[in-house]
């Protein structure tokens, strides 16, 4: 699209984030970095300096948006509180996803899930691997996770679809509305479906750890993370998953390379989050009038932080629109940073780069993209493929 006035934000059109955000952000980057969007009815923070520096300042740069839409959709979560609130409860969560943990106790369920799922689809020697695999195994890895114990996959991502929709929903379209509001009505039924069976028998998930920190959660405030959860949860391990495996399966070259040293999947997830960044921006506000990336911000400014520009930022990542699994000094923030950095990071590095991918292309022998169906991708909130058609010799 062009975007060729002096105030670039006024011309942008949510549609076209939705359907190739870079070449906008490209532009912003250089020209506006920091430019009220009238559409997102925010201004938008598209290069790494200014993402860097705000989420150094949580007392200017707030966490708690007024009127935020994830706040509609979900409740008050833990991603809308900052200082004492906010740490609160992310102690109560950050037990059962600390790096041992998630090594010794949920990377063995993850090795199952994955193994089980390849099993049922291996014979058939062809699936959309976003629809049918990607997506199932977040969800399925993600109910573990949480606690629950008679909640289906397609109900998890129905929910995470639902609720995503709406916390990015800057049209306000009221279809979105109503769906994320029957997906919360869902997950808060299931919440109190298991949380006597886990007040009794306390265990290793996310739900339990809530119950019995040495803080006690509410039971309101564990059903809005739990929402929280069911969204990036099950949404960054699916698209960091199907998008890098598309990205390898385009390059070859990398792909060997991969192959010949299983170290490098850890660097190729690195990369892939870093060139889709699954969530590509989330909210802030200020709290006073203050100057960033040049323009002066009045006191109470919502703010978007775009973390899939700050990842394509030329002044840190040179050829940044190109997959490089060998890029050196890849510092990505898709996980954002601060006291808000992504509690699941490293529940989305194992699941996809330690048990999904070694085991996917290790299993599936020939794995290529079905040619006859181009793989579309779409978002700018959040962002990712929409399919991934594929083929193997069983």
């Amino acid at each position: 699209m062009a975007v060729d006035t002096d105030h670039l934000g006024t011309r942008i059109r949510l549609a076209d984030l939705w359907a190739d955000p870079y070449p906008i952000y490209r532009e912003l980057r250089a020209r506006e970095p920091v430019a009220w969007v009238p559409a997102a009815n925010r201004y938008l923070v598209t290069r790494h300096r200014e993402v860097v520096h705000l989420e150094k300042h949580p007392e200017t740069f707030s966490a708690a948006e007024r009127d935020s839409l994830m706040i509609r959709v979900m409740g008050h979560t833990m991603l809308r509180k900052d200082g004492a609130a906010h740490a609160r409860e992310r102690a109560a969560a950050e037990s059962v996803l600390r790096p041992r943990t998630v090594r010794d106790h949920w990377t063995p369920i993850f090795q199952r899930n994955t193994d089980d799922l390849i099993s049922r689809l291996y014979e058939r020697g062809e699936a959309d691997l976003f629809r049918e695999f990607a997506g199932p195994l977040a969800a399925t890895n993600l109910a573990a996770v949480l606690g629950f114990r008679d909640v289906s996959a397609a109900d998890l991502q129905e929910w995470s679809q639902a609720m995503m929709d709406g916390t990015g929903n800057y049209a306000d379209d009221p279809q979105v509305w109503r769906r994320s509001e029957t997906a919360a009505r869902g997950v808060d039924d299931a919440i109190d479906a298991v949380v006597p069976y886990l007040r009794r028998s306390p265990d290793s998930s996310l739900i339990s750890a809530m119950l019995h920190a040495p803080d006690p959660l509410s039971i309101e405030e564990i059903r809005g993370n739990v929402k929280m959860f069911i969204g990036g949860g099950l949404n960054e391990p699916r698209d960091s998953l199907a998008v890098g495996a598309w990205a390898l399966l385009r390059h070859p070259d990398q792909l060997a390379a991969v192959l010949a040293d299983p170290s490098l999947w850890r660097k190729a997830f690195e990369e892939t989050v870093r060139w889709v960044a699954p969530i590509g921006m989330y909210p802030r506000q200020t709290t006073r009038e203050v100057e960033l990336g040049g323009t002066l911000l009045p006191a109470g400014a919502r703010l978007g932080v775009v973390l899939g520009s700050a990842n394509r930022d030329e002044e840190v990542f040179p050829d940044p629109d190109r997959f490089d699994v060998s890029r050196r000094h890849n510092n990505h923030i898709a996980f954002g940073g601060g006291p808000h950095f992504c509690l699941g990071s490293w529940i989305a590095r194992a699941q996809v780069s330690q048990v999904a991918w070694p085991t996917l292309f290790g299993r599936l022998g020939g794995l290529e993209i079905v040619p006859a169906e181009p793989v579309r991708l779409g978002g700018w909130v959040f962002r990712g493929v929409l399919n991934l058609p594929a083929r193997w010799r069983p």
